[in-house]
């Protein structure tokens, strides 16, 4: 379980810094659009397992 929260700990910090990124550079806002997306549902995604593995204990 721990490592699953060191991967999900990771993506999250790589998102951000691609939103960073994005927002610094004018021509990529794509990439920060991206970034927020992809924030967003790796929380969802590691709130879902969470309380998948407390509803099985």
């Amino acid at each position: 379980m721990r490592t699953m929260w060191t991967v999900v700990v990771i993506l999250l910090v790589l998102w951000v810094v691609m939103s960073v990124v994005g927002f610094v550079f004018e021509g990529l806002l794509w990439l920060a659009i991206i970034g927020i997306v992809l924030f967003v549902g790796t929380v969802a995604v590691g709130i879902l397992r969470q309380r998948a593995k407390r509803a099985k204990a």
